[in-house]
């Protein structure tokens, strides 16, 4: 008997030292795993959020507020429709993809390797760090940018308005292979080419009608409102304002700046050239002048002054009055004095003319 109770409390003391044991791991892990656990961190399948003016996301995604500002977190195997405008893919391995619609894309995400199976619209990707590894997929062609010398990368992949695939390697270099004969190309860094139909054979270098930029205004850190606090000015504030206004109203106010003369409108003949459509073929040595002189239009364009017609009589300047003194008055008729009557009674000569018709009269009668 004595030995069977001694195994018995050998197996309860082992059976307490687990459980004690268990728990010590339990606190471990609660105290120093839970935190790693609670990062961050995006996981492996995170793509990173969109934005965009006329965006739609079906499939995978996720939804995040930061700051007031609702976000839509791109998972793989999310299908895209960016209806106009462009969207803004910030990468959660640091780096923007630009897309310029219309444009319809799927993203698929395994650890550090994203693929982007592009239908229509242009991408505009920039990277920076080895990480994603992008690749582009279309119906026939896949697109896969590599870096040179660790530099970023910055490679454009879409689709023109005909339908032609265009491809730029503005930093890094992109391989370019035919899904169905395995068939490669490599576009150096700065090219630029052009494929038809998805042929490999077709492929034209030069300049494209693709263009999409990118948005890096909106990659910048947000910075925080600061909250500025209200309070009194103290008396040396409150002195060094008085002394510059006080500047500001001794200072002569400045002459207004004069403005500039505005040019005289040009009254010349405009010369405009008319030419009929130029073509230009890429594998031919010499261009061919495929246009017949005589069909160039030089036209002319002046402009025609109008007639002067006068309406109406034309009369001289009115002459200026000369100035005349106004006429004197008439003098008033004096009657005659006393004494100039007597002296006129006693003067016969000033009364002889009367006396002597009235005489001659009455002579007349009798004679």
């Amino acid at each position: 008997m004595p030995p069977a109770s001694a195994t018995q409390n050998a197996k309860v003391v082992i059976a307490q030292m687990t459980l004690c044991l268990a728990l010590a791991v339990m606190v471990f892990a609660a105290l120093y795993l839970a935190p790693s656990a609670r990062t961050d961190q995006p996981s492996y399948d995170t793509v990173g959020p969109i934005e965009g003016e006329a965006i739609s996301v079906q499939g995978p995604l996720s939804i995040e507020v930061v700051q007031g500002r609702t976000r839509t977190i791109l998972r793989s195997g999310s299908d895209i429709h960016v209806n106009s405008g462009q969207a803004l893919i910030d990468l959660v391995e640091g780096g923007q993809i630009s897309v310029c619609g219309p444009a319809h894309f799927s993203v698929l995400k395994s650890v550090n390797l994203l693929t982007v199976a592009l239908d229509t619209g242009i991408i505009h990707a920039y990277i920076e760090g080895p990480q994603p590894a992008l690749t582009v997929y279309t119906a026939q062609l896949q697109a896969k940018p590599f870096a040179i010398s660790g530099a970023p990368l910055d490679t454009l992949v879409g689709f023109d308005p005909t339908g032609a695939m265009c491809i730029r390697a503005d930093s890094g270099a992109v391989r370019v292979e035919q899904q169905l004969t395995a068939q490669s190309i490599v576009v150096p860094q700065s090219g630029e080419v052009l494929i038809t139909n998805g042929q490999l054979e077709s492929l034209r270098s030069g300049v494209t009608h693709c263009s999409c930029a990118l948005q890096l205004a909106k990659t910048q850190t947000r910075i925080p409102p600061s909250t500025e606090v209200s309070r009194l000015p103290t008396p040396e504030e409150m002195q060094k304002a008085n002394t510059e206004a006080a500047k500001l109203k001794t200072q002569a106010p400045k002459a207004p700046a004069a403005a500039a003369p505005i040019p005289a409108a040009t009254d010349g003949p405009v010369y405009q050239v008319f030419m009929p459509p130029l073509s230009y073929d890429a594998s031919a040595k010499v261009q061919p002048d495929n246009f017949d002189p005589q069909l160039i239009v030089v036209v002319r364009r002046v402009r025609v002054r109008p007639t002067l017609i006068f309406q109406g009589s034309v009369k001289d300047a009115p002459s200026t009055a000369k100035n005349t003194s106004p006429a004197a008055p008439a003098k008033s008729l004096e009657t005659p004095a006393p004494e100039s009557q007597q002296t006129q009674q006693k003067n016969p000569q000033t009364n002889n003319s009367v006396f002597a018709r009235i005489r001659a009269f009455f002579r007349s009668l009798f004679s």
